[in-house]
């Protein structure tokens, strides 16, 4: 997830170098969010795996 995060901020990037500010907003509206899922899986993950006798 944190791969298509990065894939979608580097097609932000290249859309706002060419003018395209719309693209790039919504662009950068989906990395965002692609990269925040990201994080919460993360941390729900580190907490899963830290229990005790699972």
């Amino acid at each position: 997830m944190l791969y298509y995060a990065a894939i979608f901020f580097v097609i932000a990037l290249i859309a706002a170098v060419f003018g395209f500010t719309g693209i790039a907003a919504g662009a950068a509206g989906i990395a965002k969010i692609l990269f925040f899922v990201f994080l919460v899986l993360f941390i729900v993950s580190l907490l899963v795996g830290r229990r005790p006798g699972a």
